[in-house]
């Protein structure tokens, strides 16, 4: 009597072919008489991706084979050309065919463009969005798509991508069968690409678990390096290290100028963002540029306030808002600043700051401001002069934020201490003496 097919050994054969270049020779494969041949391909994958080596089909191993993951093979090379490819050159210049409608046009642009300043910031490469002929082309396709290597529908395979070389060679493909975002919902499209774009690049897949070119997809974790040691030693044993800076960055102003001035303040996860960030417990000042931050926001923003009860930012430009966890933009944003309740009139926010213990957010626009109630999620309509709730604070205000059950309110190159117990302004300091002067 022929024993009864395994679901799980043939889709653990098809996974071995796929990624572990395993023939079968056209043999079915039972669980019950494994080849030599099968197990010792076995064995290299436990090894590859960090598993107990076994040699036989156990759960664990089963479990990984599961987990999606990148498309280019983990054993040989997804290549038409031998050895290592590499860019003869150090400014590529890459194209996007087509966009998954999963998202906006313009976030996938942002979210391409992060991903490739992953790798120029490691490397002295430099990367160009062209609109005609390009080193590198980006595509979304769904199943088969002209190249051999057709996708999988939702699940397991995410993208795949070629080594540097004419034609074909440094492309990036995307199975646009998977739900793609810029958040925790779905797959994250920054993470995959910059993993394919280690492809397009040359690197091959990593044994490192922590590396961004391991093949299996892990969730980003906020606030950890996208790029492991691992990662780093590869790109820059093809491109060499990083040299000097260049040229056309933005100059970050001088925390010490006395006539600096703030567009927005907020605390963030126990930090005091500026758009600069000096933690509390350290006295030196980490500069940022907000685009390094937070890429997809426009260049400036006009007001940022954190809810750190759902560990959430609200980040606000002209009369939209844009919500962050961590690195990670919220599904569905930007909103219009209407639809929290302001009238129409509303232009624009110029400060706004959740104070935890009344459970409300005050939205401030040029001599007046507004309370919103985060229980019951509405908006006060009827707004109130800045000087009447805060007394000594008058008129239109920079920034506000709510630090150790105070108020520090900036207006120009100066701040306000604001007690809102005892609804007086308790001191008045220059607006950059956060950053010990």
């Amino acid at each position: 009597e022929s024993p009864e097919k395994d679901v799980y050994t043939l889709l653990f054969q098809r996974y071995l072919e796929k990624y572990y270049n395993f023939t079968s020779n056209g043999q079915q494969v039972f669980r019950s008489r494994i080849s030599n041949s099968m197990a010792k391909k076995i064995r290299e994958m436990q090894t590859f991706i960090g598993l107990e080596v076994t040699g036989d089909i156990d759960s664990n191993t089963l479990q990984a084979i599961q987990k999606p993951r990148c498309g280019n093979p983990d054993v040989g090379q997804f290549s038409f050309f031998p050895g290592q490819p590499k860019w003869q050159k150090k400014h590529l210049t890459y194209r996007i065919l087509n966009y998954t409608p999963d998202m906006e046009k313009d976030n996938v642009d942002k979210v391409i463009e992060k991903a490739f300043k992953v790798w120029s910031r490691v490397t002295s490469l430099t990367f160009e969005k062209v609109p005609g002929y390009a080193d590198i082309f980006i595509s979304f396709h769904s199943g088969a798509h002209g190249d051999f290597y057709p996708f999988d529908g939702p699940g397991e395979t995410l993208a795949h991508a070629y080594a540097p070389g004419p034609n074909i060679g440094g492309d990036a493909h995307f199975d646009e069968d998977e739900f793609w975002s810029y958040g925790v919902e779905g797959t994250n499209l920054f993470y995959v690409a910059v993993h394919e774009f280690g492809h397009s690049l040359g690197l091959f897949h990593s044994q490192d678990p922590n590396a961004v070119m391991n093949s299996i997809y892990k969730t980003p974790m906020a606030n950890q390096p996208i790029l492991s040691q691992d990662d780093i030693a590869g790109i820059q044993y093809l491109y060499g290290n990083l040299e000097d800076p260049k040229p056309n960055k933005p100059a970050l102003p001088s925390a010490c100028n006395p006539g600096l001035t703030f567009d927005a303040v907020t605390t963030f996860r126990g930090e005091i963002i500026y758009f600069w960030r000096k933690h509390s417990q350290y006295r030196q000042i980490d500069l940022n540029l907000i685009s390094e931050f937070w890429s997809f926001l426009p260049s400036g923003v006009d007001a940022v306030s954190e809810n750190n009860e759902k560990d959430e930012a609200f980040l606000f430009k002209g009369n939209q808002f844009w919500v962050v966890k961590g690195d990670y933009l919220l599904p569905g944003y930007p909103k219009s600043i209407h639809s929290l309740g302001l009238p129409n009139d509303v232009a624009k926010i110029d400060a706004a700051v959740f104070i935890a213990n009344e459970k409300k957010t005050y939205y401030f626009s040029s001599d007046r401001y507004w309370s919103y109630d985060e229980n019951s999620k509405t908006m006060n309509r009827k707004p109130q002069r800045i000087q009447d709730g805060f007394p000594g604070i008058s008129g239109k205000i920079d920034a506000v934020f709510h630090y150790n059950d105070v108020l520090y309110f900036f207006k120009g190159r100066n701040q306000y201490e604001f007690d809102p117990n005892t609804k007086r302004v308790t001191l008045i300091l220059k607006a950059n003496s956060w950053f010990s002067c």
